[in-house]
């Protein structure tokens, strides 16, 4: 049991470190560039925008496998109570 709790403390430690986009974000040009002088910052532009899409859609979709697997882990640790404490005393 030791070792789930373990690794859920590191897939939470994953979570947490793609919600701190920022350091990936810190790059990102929020500008709209129209002018032709200007056209070359666009396809650098477009990859940073889809590289925090895709950081994004890792960061929803392992949210979600971290919080199910901590409510297993919160359930499994309370049917093990549970059933500790239905031994009858002799």
């Amino acid at each position: 049991m030791i070792a789930l709790w373990i690794i859920w403390s590191a897939l939470t430690l994953v979570v947490i470190s793609l919600a701190a986009r920022k350091v990936a974000a810190g790059k990102d040009d929020e500008y709209v560039h129209l002018s032709d002088a200007e056209t070359a910052a666009i396809p650098q532009q477009l990859a940073v925008a889809n590289k925090l899409d895709k950081l994004d859609t890792w960061g929803k979709r392992l949210t979600i496998v971290d919080v199910v697997f901590g409510l297993v882990l919160v359930s499994m640790l309370v049917y093990q109570t549970w059933q500790a404490n239905q031994t009858l005393p002799n």
